[in-house]
């Protein structure tokens, strides 16, 4: 959130931009002003979302002003700082459009409760109606992991959307690794302590930001902090995701627990991912029979086969006639640009953006979205178009 801070007080300045900069994301003091006339008289050229004015030592006379700034800005929330009660001041700053009046000195904990109101109002007219993508493992090693995390990184950078993912995996969940060297300050169990805080700028505080499009909310990093999660949590936790994100992944794992149930409850498409080999068919025509019993569409689950080639024993009709599911995607056997990937914690297509197992995620991203438009360039286009450039 871009502000606008009106103060002669270098004290109090230094204070709002240390207690802005602690949020996330977070609140940059863009430009500063030392009287209402110097704001005036200096004009920003982007309007910012937030203008705030330390009103202590303001005299009635210099009300004026303030309704003349808040015409220059019509779009930003106004928040007046004052150490006293000045009643005709205050009558003609609701007047100008104040909504938020806090007391000096500054109450941390008020300045907070106040930014965090000006987000929800801010996003309450643009709150998403996100879709929740799950990924589960047919077998352990079918690489769900790589695939949903490297999924919503091409998601998040290809088709421009704002994109979560979410670490379910009860025991050592690791997706952050597969795509960032940032270790999480949070996780999943750490949000559900906090249940009763959570909206969208506490979820995204909680986050490991792998882009700015693009965060992931890490599993409990111990074990037995697990099985304190609650599925009505999950219910919540999705219910504020899908508001805020264009889509919600879920890195399910291979567990069918209460936690993992819940959120596949709430999927509006199911991805098991399987390899073509016995075992896997095997586990997942359990894994679609459990699907079956609980009363998910067929049509809602979409098998993914990774680490595909052509010419093997197996073909995608036998898994097909097997899990009687249709097969909506192939991932090539990519080893190196896989392995290079996963080692380095780099998402594939930053490190190897013309490897077979790019392009086959830039194809999936196209099948989500249904980005293909007949009159624009494809996704692929635009993708491999630069990388073709810069070589």
């Amino acid at each position: 959130m871009k502000a606008l801070l009106i103060t002669h007080d270098s004290q109090l300045q230094a204070e709002i931009a240390a207690q802005g900069a602690a949020r996330m994301p977070p609140v940059t003091l863009v430009a500063v002003r030392s009287r209402l006339r110097d704001a005036l008289e200096r004009v920003l050229p982007d309007s910012p979302a937030l203008v705030i004015v330390d009103a202590s030592g303001l005299d009635e006379g210099e009300a004026e002003q303030l309704v003349r700034l808040a015409k220059l800005y019509p779009a930003a929330t106004f928040m007046l700082l004052t150490r006293e009660q000045q009643q005709n001041l205050l009558i003609r700053a609701m007047r100008a459009g104040v909504r938020e009046v806090l007391q000096l000195p500054l109450v941390h904990s008020a300045f907070h409760d106040a930014i965090n109101r000006i987000a929800d109002a801010a996003n309450a007219g643009k709150l998403c109606d996100g879709k929740v993508l799950a990924f589960i493992s047919c077998k352990g090693g079918s690489g769900a992991t790589f695939l949903s995390t490297n999924f919503a990184y091409a998601l998040a950078s290809l088709a421009d959307k704002k994109v979560i993912l979410i670490d379910l995996h009860g025991q050592f969940g690791d997706a952050t690794l597969y795509v960032s060297d940032q270790k999480p300050a949070m996780t999943l169990s750490d949000v559900c302590s906090q249940i009763a805080r959570i909206d969208g700028a506490f979820l995204d505080s909680c986050l490991v930001h792998v882009t700015p499009g693009f965060g992931i909310l890490a599993a409990a990093d111990d074990p037995s902090h697990a099985v304190d999660l609650k599925p009505e949590q999950m219910d919540i936790i999705l219910r504020v995701a899908r508001q805020h994100y264009d889509y919600v992944v879920l890195d399910v794992g291979r567990q069918i627990d209460a936690i993992s149930l819940r959120a596949l409850d709430n999927a509006d498409a199911i991805y098991p991912v399987l390899q073509l080999a016995l075992p896997d068919l095997r586990d997942g025509r359990r894994l679609l029979d459990i699907f079956r019993s609980l009363g998910y569409a067929i049509e809602n689950t979409r098998l993914i086969v990774n680490r595909y080639e052509k010419g093997g024993r197996l073909r995608l009709q036998d898994v097909q006639a097997s899990l009687g599911a249709d097969v909506m995607h192939t991932v090539p056997n990519d080893y190196v640009a896989v392995t290079d990937s996963v080692n380095q914690g780099v998402p594939v297509l930053q490190l190897s953006r013309a490897s077979p197992v790019a392009r086959s995620l830039a194809e999936l991203v196209e099948l989500v979205t249904a980005r293909r438009v007949p009159e624009t360039k494809g996704l692929l286009t635009r993708l491999f178009g630069r990388a073709e450039a810069e070589q």
